[in-house]
């Protein structure tokens, strides 16, 4: 992964527009799939742990794991179980079927084959639960530089399956095909899928929450689960189920 030498670009921006956008979403399209508390949920790459410390809100059993102790540590004690450990350590941490819900987001994109983390996630979830997947959009590459206006960075983008994100590193995308695909080969049906990040991704780094961040967050939820809107969003938000034995 490449993400380690960005860290610190990444804590220093956790408070900015479009990262907020990201988790208000993601909090959003997932309350419509989270099974009654007190559920098991894993957070796999949780990082700060918004997502995570948001499930153990509404009652939920949760763990998060990531690599990284300095962002592990902006958790407050008790309320998530943090495991510092490798996502390749899964197996090796977590029996078979341990979890009604397991999440990974922002992740995959810093694997050069995610193959083999896949089949870790999806080995994970219980018959019944499902993984939430947050991907870059591959088949959108071309938005971000065509918005700013960068052509020849656009035209690469067309037939591109990897990019220079905001963090300065080289990062994979993937798309939907390809990943309902992969999960199916695993046991899981993508049941759902949402955009993240229609209207927003454009804004510079460093952009302020605004006063009207409500009614942003709508329409972009809107937009979300709307075609042909959500095709085109930076990120895509898939939900792949298993279904009860």
């Amino acid at each position: 992964m490449g993400f380690e030498n960005a860290e610190d670009r990444w804590r220093h921006r956790l408070g900015e527009l479009r990262n907020v956008v990201r988790q208000e979403l993601v909090t959003r399209q997932l309350d419509r799939h989270l099974p009654a508390a007190p559920a098991r949920v894993l957070d796999a790459g949780c990082g700060q742990g918004t997502q995570a410390l948001r499930m153990a809100e509404r009652g939920h059993d949760v763990t998060g794991v990531d690599t990284s102790a300095d962002l592990l540590g902006l958790l407050p004690p008790g309320r998530v179980t943090t495991v510092r450990a490798d996502l390749s350590e899964l197996p090796a941490l977590f029996p078979p079927a341990s979890f009604d819900v397991v999440l990974c987001h922002g992740v995959l994109m810093y694997f050069a084959d995610p193959g083999p983390l896949l089949t870790d996630l999806a080995r994970l979830v219980r018959p019944g639960g499902f993984l939430s997947l947050l991907v870059r959009n591959g088949d959108a590459l071309a938005m971000r530089p065509g918005l700013a206006g960068d052509w020849p960075a656009t035209r690469a983008a067309f037939t591109a399956d990897a990019y220079t994100n905001r963090l300065g590193v080289r990062a994979r995308a993937d798309r939907r095909a390809d990943l309902t695909a992969a999960l199916a080969a695993r046991g899981l049906e993508v049941t759902h899928w949402y955009g993240v990040r229609v209207f927003t991704d454009p804004a510079p780094d460093a952009t302020p929450v605004p006063d009207d961040l409500d009614a942003l967050i709508d329409c972009e939820e809107i937009a979300g689960r709307t075609d042909p809107y959500r095709a085109v969003a930076a990120l895509t938000h898939l939900i792949g189920g298993r279904q009860e034995a």
